[in-house]
C-alpha cells in the first residue's frame, strides 16, 4: 500500500488544534483555528500529458479537480483519458506555478484555473458540471458544502469526512443543493472486488464464518508539520482511516452485514514523531448478527501487506494484494482452488467517473452515495470508542453505538 501512503494527496500546508503548536511556522490556519487549504510547490515524479486530451463525447460531464497533489495528479486526472463520458474541465490550487503548469498541459484556459480564495465563481462557470473534492481528509467537508453552494455535484475523496457529524452536514448540504454525493471509494468499480461480492453473495464459500483484512505500510521517517497523514487535524486517527478503511469496506460488502458489536485496540508508540498525534496500528474484531467475524488490522508501521479473505463453511476467498490501484489477485478455494482473472484492476478508476457521470446525466442512482460514507464514519468512531473505552461496543442496524 506504499502506493497509496505518503505521496497521495500530499500538497496541502495545515495545522490546527494540537498541529498548530508543532506547525507554528509552516501551518496555515483558518480563522476559526482549523486548517484551510495552502497551494503546494508541484510533486516529485508527475507525469504531465504531452498533449491536451482529446474532446469526448457532447454530454460528457466537466469536473473541477480541488486539489493538484500527487494522487490527482498521478492517478486520477491522467484516468479521465480513459473515461467515455468524463473530463477535466478546470482545476483549483493555491498555487499559481502549478496552476499554469497543469493548465497548459491538459489545454484549459486560463479562466478555468481556479485558486481557493476565488473558488466561490465557479458556481457560474458553466463548463464545470461537478466538483473532485481530492483534499487531505480533514478538508473535505468544507469543499464539499462550498462545491454545493455553488451549485455542483460532488465527487469526495475517502474517508468522506473525519466525523459523521461532518458527513450528516455534507449530505444536508447536497439536499439542500439538489446535487449529488458520491464517494470516491474505488474498489466498487476494480473487477476483482466486484467479482468477489458476486461470489459472496451467491455464497461461493458456504456459510461465511470469518472475514480477516489487513492493510498496512511502513512509514518513513515524518512529523505533523511536514506531512498531513500524520497530522491529527487533517487525518484523524491515522491509518484506519487513510488505509483501514479498505478493509472496513470489504468486510462489510463481502459480509452483507451490518456489524452488531465491534472491539478494538489502538497502539501508539512513546517519542515516534510519527505518531505525535495519531495512532501507529488500530485493530478491531467485529461480529455479526449471522454469527461470523470479522477481524480487521491496519498499521503505518509495519511491513506492507494489502489482503482480504472470507472464510466460510465449504471454502474461502482470498484477494492478496486487494485493494491496490494495481495487480489485484482473487482466488477461490473450495473443492478445487482456482484463481479468477475478472479484468485490469485499472478500470476501477475511469469507470468510477463515468458511473458519476452516469448518475449525473441519466439520474442513475449513485453506488457509493454519502450515506456509505456516514455509515463508515459510525463505524470508525465505533472503533476509536471502543479501543478508549477498553470494551465492547454495541451497535444498532445504522452503525450508531447503542447506549
Amino acid at each position: 500500500m506504499a502506493q497509496d501512503g505518503v505521496t497521495r494527496r500530499g500538497f496541502i500546508k495545515v495545522g490546527g488544534g494540537a498541529a498548530a503548536s508543532l506547525a507554528a511556522g509552516p501551518a496555515a490556519l483558518a480563522q476559526g483555528g482549523g486548517p484551510r487549504a495552502v497551494g503546494r510547490p508541484m510533486p516529485g515524479g508527475v507525469d504531465l500529458p504531452a498533449a491536451p486530451p482529446r474532446p469526448k463525447r457532447p454530454d460528457s460531464v466537466g469536473f473541477a479537480m480541488v486539489g493538484l497533489g500527487g494522487y490527482a495528479l498521478n492517478q486520477m486526472m491522467p484516468r479521465f483519458a480513459q473515461a467515455e463520458r468524463a473530463h477535466v474541465a478546470a482545476i483549483v490550487s493555491g498555487n499559481p506555478d502549478k496552476l499554469r503548469e497543469v493548465g497548459d498541459a491538459y489545454g484549459l484556459p486560463a479562466d478555468a484555473r481556479y485558486s481557493y480564495e476565488d473558488f466561490a465563481r465557479i458556481g457560474a462557470d458553466r463548463r464545470v458540471d461537478a466538483v473532485y473534492v481530492v483534499l487531505p481528509s480533514g478538508l473535505h467537508a468544507e469543499w464539499t458544502v462550498r462545491a454545493f453552494a455553488a451549485g455542483k455535484h460532488v465527487l469526495c475523496e475517502k474517508p468522506m469526512a473525519l466525523s459523521s457529524a461532518e458527513c450528516a452536514r455534507m449530505i444536508a448540504a447536497g439536499r439542500r443543493a439538489r446535487r449529488k454525493l458520491m464517494i470516491a471509494y474505488r474498489s466498487h468499480f476494480e473487477p476483482h472486488n466486484m467479482a468477489a461480492m458476486e461470489l459472496m453473495a451467491r455464497d461461493a464459500v458456504g456459510r461465511l464464518r470469518l472475514i480477516r483484512t489487513e492493510q498496512s505500510y511502513r512509514m518513513g521517517p515524518t512529523s505533523p508539520s511536514a506531512n498531513w497523514r500524520v497530522n491529527r487535524a487533517l487525518a484523524g486517527g491515522g491509518p484506519l482511516e487513510d488505509l483501514g478503511i479498505y478493509g472496513l469496506q470489504a468486510a462489510l460488502y463481502l459480509s452483507r452485514e451490518m456489524p452488531e458489536s465491534i472491539s478494538a485496540t489502538t497502539f501508539r508508540p512513546e517519542g515516534d514523531p510519527r505518531f505525535a498525534e495519531i495512532f501507529a496500528h488500530v485493530s478491531s474484531q467485529w461480529r455479526f448478527p449471522s454469527g461470523a467475524v470479522a477481524q480487521l488490522a491496519t498499521s503505518y508501521d509495519s511491513a506492507g501487506a494489502n489482503f482480504v479473505h472470507a472464510r466460510g463453511t465449504t471454502g474461502a476467498l482470498i484477494m492478496d494484494p486487494a485493494t491496490n490501484y494495481s495487480g489485484q489477485r482473487l482466488v477461490l478455494e473450495g473443492p478445487e482452488r482456482r484463481e479468477l482473472e475478472p479484468g485490469d484492476p485499472e478500470v476501477q478508476f475511469a469507470r468510477q467517473l463515468d458511473h458519476f457521470a452516469d448518475a449525473i446525466r441519466d439520474g442513475a442512482p449513485v453506488r457509493t452515495p454519502g450515506e456509505m460514507g456516514l455509515r463508515d464514519l459510525r463505524l470508525i468512531e465505533a472503533i476509536y470508542a471502543s479501543a478508549a473505552a477498553g470494551r465492547t461496543v454495541g451497535l444498532n442496524p445504522d452503525g450508531t453505538m447503542r447506549r
